[in-house]
């Protein structure tokens, strides 16, 4: 609760979310009037994936496409998703034809306005400011690595090819927002990797490359919690603007959907 009211009381994540189905579903007619329906499925909170998939029974689709808002795939989090959109329809008795869109990491157009925003968030630090760049993603236990889940290395390569297209000359990998859980989370964690620079660079730029719009974990977690820590160690601190409705973002969700219909 405590968070909650730091950023206002309410998180934006529900109102982002609809305004993104509502722009894919507008950039998908631009292209194709009628042939796509968007409908909007959570995970924990209304409407759920359940509710879209009677939604797209209802109305009579003959196929279905998967897409989790989530560029990196985990067993723990997209492939979860992908479960409970089998088990709606297996429940529903519908013959759907069904593709999972597992990820969309490497997709140019996201990795592009990725790469912008980096160079924007570099050039708002003053003049000759050493800043290190680190890209994020919500943390996973790390049980994951023994599954051989793909999701560490995904992030990897998304932070690889962000920091070459935006030449960012001082990056890494860091991992925000684990769960308060007695097993270990994937690290190192942000908080920690900010206080690791003390002393080695000015300032810190964080890119949440594993998320793609306003809520709690990007405005509390990091705009609020992580530009703390940074101050305390005598840092600069940025963050990259999330991606929310933005136009271009959606033409690359509209690619992303049309390539899994082909």
């Amino acid at each position: 609760m405590r968070r909650y009211d730091a950023i206002g009381g309410l998180s934006p994540l529900a109102g982002r979310t609809r305004a993104q189905v509502e722009g894919l579903q507008a950039t998908l007619d631009a292209a194709e009037p009628g042939r796509f329906i968007v409908a909007y499925g959570g995970k924990h909170a209304a409407p759920f994936v359940e509710d879209a998939v009677s939604l797209l029974v209802e109305v009579g689709v003959a196929d279905l496409v998967a897409l989790v808002l989530a560029p990196h795939y985990s067993a723990l989090s997209v492939g979860e998703y992908f479960d409970r959109v089998a088990a709606a329809v297996d429940g529903s008795g519908a013959a759907l034809g069904i593709t999972y869109v597992r990820d969309w990491y490497g997709e140019p157009g996201l990795v592009e306005l990725l790469a912008d925003r980096v160079r924007a968030g570099l050039a708002g630090f003053a003049e000759g400011t050493r800043v290190e760049t680190l890209v994020t993603a919500h943390s996973l236990p790390r049980r994951v690595l023994e599954m051989g889940d793909p999701y560490p290395e995904q992030l990897a390569a998304t932070a690889e090819a962000v920091a070459v297209a935006a030449g960012a000359e001082r990056w890494q990998v860091a991992w925000q927002s684990a769960g308060r859980t007695p097993e270990p989370w994937l690290g190192p964690d942000v908080l920690d990797a900010i206080r690791a620079l003390a002393g080695q660079v000015d300032g810190v730029l964080v890119c949440p490359a594993g998320f793609v719009s306003d809520h709690l974990e990007v405005l509390y977690d990091l705009d609020i919690e992580a530009r703390a820590v940074a101050e305390a160690a005598g840092l600069a601190f940025g963050r990259t603007e999330s991606l929310n409705d933005d136009a271009r973002f959606l033409g690359v969700l509209a690619g992303v959907v049309r390539s899994a219909v082909q």
